[in-house]
């Protein structure tokens, strides 16, 4: 039990100096309710995963890459969220198509609502996702190949591009970084080329973000917002963020919470 309430008070923690960019080590002993020192052994964990960065007397988020690469924090974070806007994403997908899901955990949280939709091929890259669907009756599942990225959890590089370039999909979901100024952004250079060689197959293009995602940007540009049929964020997106994507031309569906499928 004390390992899962450890586990659980890390990841608020996490989530609180994410969302705050930093605190010090005694603001956050008094907003858990523990002693400096258990604060101390969980910031330490956190340092470890690369989550956060401790410094004299308190901590601050890493840079927006360092720990949104890091495939564990990413699963456990915004489920509530994630789970709304794939809930919403289902209603595009109809039995007969071939989709295509990145390593996005936005777009692992699609995967988990899409028992029931058959026939169907999937396609990823992500491993947790090709495990979790391997034996779903009804869908055909092509893992695309490549170099094994243990950070990320999926497959990526030279190898992994080309077996997307042999194919064709009706229909694509994809997560990125951010979204600013009409672009969609991500922080890594070889993610990036999948997810563009993603893009090039694709028939129809879906953007899934969670609300956090609007407004910032990353290292690399992926491609204009309007390349995308449609962006669907969660119900958590100020209307300003909202008004600016429409301004954009962008099509824009918001996925409200608490009506997700099993």
């Amino acid at each position: 039990m004390e390992t899962n309430n450890q586990a659980q008070r890390q990841k608020r923690i996490a989530e609180e100096v994410i969302a705050r960019g930093s605190l010090s080590a005694n603001e956050l002993a008094t907003r858990f309710e523990v002693s400096l020192m258990t604060i101390h052994r969980d910031l330490d964990e956190l340092e470890r995963q690369g989550i956060v960065r401790k410094h004299r007397g308190g901590v601050t988020a890493q840079p927006s890459g360092v720990f949104e690469s890091n495939a564990s924090f990413r699963l456990k974070a915004r489920q509530a969220e994630k789970a709304a806007i794939a809930a919403t994403a289902r209603g595009l997908v109809e039995p007969g198509m071939s989709i295509m899901l990145d390593d996005a955990t936005t777009t692992h949280a699609l995967a988990r609502q899409l028992g029931g939709i058959t026939p169907l091929t999937v396609i990823t890259n992500y491993l947790e996702t090709i495990n979790l669907l391997a034996a779903e009756p009804g869908i055909q599942l092509i893992a695309l190949g490549g170099d094994h990225d243990a950070l990320h959890n999926s497959f990526l590089g030279a190898r992994c591009v080309e077996a997307i370039e042999t194919l064709r999909v009706d229909l694509l979901f994809v997560s990125v970084s951010g979204l600013a100024d009409g672009f969609a952004y991500h922080q890594e250079q070889h993610i990036l080329s999948v997810k563009r060689a993603m893009l090039r197959v694709a028939t129809r293009r879906i953007l899934l973000v969670d609300s956090s995602k609007l407004g910032r940007v990353a290292l690399h540009r992926l491609c204009p917002l309007v390349d995308f049929e449609q962006v669907i964020v969660d119900d958590g997106a100020s209307p300003a963020a909202l008004r600016e994507l429409q301004e954009r031309k962008v099509k824009v569906l918001v996925a409200p919470r608490g009506e997700t499928k099993s």
